[in-house]
């Protein structure tokens, strides 16, 4: 009496004797995509970690399989759980944002200067904001109402040609109407620094809005960030036909000087200097050049003021607003050019003291008191 095949072996005739990945230790068939392509890729197990993975992209093996371009993006990818938006963030004195009773008129020139598309909308202070405007709803709201009515054409003569009517009429747009009157301004997302970089994409492309205002714990406006600040974080700087050439946050001058932006990471003026440029426990404080001088002077420096930096170095501000430091030159004490401000600080200190004594120098020895 014949035996009809059990279902293993119907499955294994049909597949002609083809290998099949099973799970290892009896595991779960309902593995992830990620482990299944790793498996077939790189013959991992499917408890594949990302610490493996991590391994792999670090360890920069030719036989993985990735180019450097590919492997740099998943590493970037891996470190989004970990990053936060407070360290991608747009810092609040960097915003440029506009007052809802702002005229069509001055709009039009702050999207001009400012080269964003977007721009976030505020009642009296930044810390009051109701959205943000986006360019092309601009200009849509000024096409509608430059639009010329159709009109039936009258029949011309055979021998006259009358130029075409154009199609918009700029007269026609009252370019002192304030921003709230026209109904294009936008919601905006809001969301705290701590938030995940990669949760607040996700509530980007859920939501439609590309725009989030990051808000302090007093429910300040602390920061700015757009999408394209997160697909960064992946891809890389983002330059358009728009973007100038960005310069060095630190450069090297002839004289064995410094120029660098405040904004400049003390990580970034380190690696420039030399290692001689730490700042210690102030690391732990602050990010920036600008925010060291500041935290070292106690106050915001002004321009032309000596602030000591670390070890021998001092930093000359050459460019500041009374809320932040825009450029500096750093060098050494010992390298710096006679005739600074310190130097005429000290000549005004010491004259007294050298007018004494070329004053007792002149006088006669008869004017000594008597033994």
């Amino acid at each position: 009496m014949s035996q009809s095949p059990t279902r293993n072996e119907q499955n294994e005739t049909e597949r002609g004797g083809l290998p099949m990945v099973l799970p290892e230790n009896g595991g779960d068939l309902h593995e992830g995509w990620l482990s299944r392509v790793m498996r077939i890729l790189f013959g991992w197990r499917a408890q594949a970690t990302r610490a493996e993975l991590e391994l792999v992209l670090t360890a920069e093996q030719p036989e993985s399989g990735f180019s450097p371009t590919e492997a740099a993006m998943l590493k970037n990818i891996l470190g989004l759980r970990e990053c936060r938006i407070e360290s991608v963030m747009i810092p609040r004195a960097d915003i440029v944002a506009v007052q809802q009773d702002l005229t069509i008129g001055e709009l039009v020139k702050v999207f001009a200067g400012a080269g964003h598309s977007r721009l976030v909308v505020f009642n009296d202070t930044l810390d009051d904001p109701v959205g943000m405007v986006h360019i092309r709803d601009l200009l849509g709201f000024m096409a509608a109402r430059a639009a010329n009515e159709p009109t039936a054409a009258a029949p011309a003569a055979a021998d006259t040609e009358q130029p075409p009517v154009p199609d918009l009429d700029l007269d026609k747009i009252d370019l002192s109407m304030p921003l709230k009157t026209t109904k294009i301004v936008r919601d905006i997302l809001y969301a705290p620094p701590s938030m995940p970089a990669l949760d607040l994409l996700a509530k980007m492309q859920a939501t439609r809005i590309h725009l989030a205002l990051i808000i302090d714990e007093y429910g300040g406006s602390d920061g700015l960030v757009s999408m394209e600040d997160l697909v960064e974080l992946i891809v890389g700087d983002i330059a358009d036909e728009h973007d100038e050439a960005e310069t060095a946050a630190v450069t090297r001058q002839s004289d064995g000087s410094f120029i660098a932006i405040g904004r400049a990471s003390l990580d970034d003026v380190r690696a420039v200097i030399g290692e001689e440029f730490d700042v210690g426990e102030a690391a732990h404080e602050v990010d920036t050049l600008g925010g060291y001088l500041v935290m070292r002077a106690g106050h915001v420096p002004v321009r032309g003021e000596l602030v000591p930096g670390p070890a021998t170095f001092e930093a000359e501000v050459l460019d500041a607003d009374p809320r932040r430091v825009k450029r500096v030159k750093i060098y050494r004490s010992k390298d710096r050019r006679p005739g600074g401000s310190r130097d005429l600080a000290q000549a005004l200190r010491q004259q007294p003291r050298a007018a004494t004594s070329r004053e007792d120098a002149a006088k006669p020895a008869s004017s000594a008191p008597p033994p």
